[in-house]
């Protein structure tokens, strides 16, 4: 599964090791990759995104950006895109610790 960003300008963050999981098969079984594999694909996917919003944002303030709506577009995407992952990144970390905190 693709969530494409906002205004369907620059890259999507990929989620299928998540959506492998929610059907009950192996991380990553949804596109027949591993679950590294999956993380390495939705941070490269991160990357690009705030590639293009900072080279949307320098154009922006140089003024040589043909629309600025665009611009402002892709740097709200990149925004929300960093927000996504900071949020996965922090519940997994929680699980993580609520299962070392499990007692057996």
């Amino acid at each position: 599964m693709i969530i494409p960003p906002v205004g369907g300008v620059g890259g999507g963050l990929s989620l299928g090791a998540v959506e492998g999981l929610s059907q009950g098969g192996q991380p990553g079984a949804a596109e027949g990759g591993s679950f590294g594999g999956e993380l390495t694909e939705a941070i490269s996917s991160l990357e690009k995104t705030q590639d293009s919003a900072s080279s949307a944002s320098q154009a922006l303030a140089t003024g040589t950006v043909s629309d600025p709506e665009t611009a402002v577009v892709t740097v709200e995407d990149a925004q929300m895109a960093m927000e996504l992952a900071a949020q996965l990144r922090t519940k997994a970390t929680e699980a993580t610790q609520s299962i070392f905190n499990t007692q057996v």
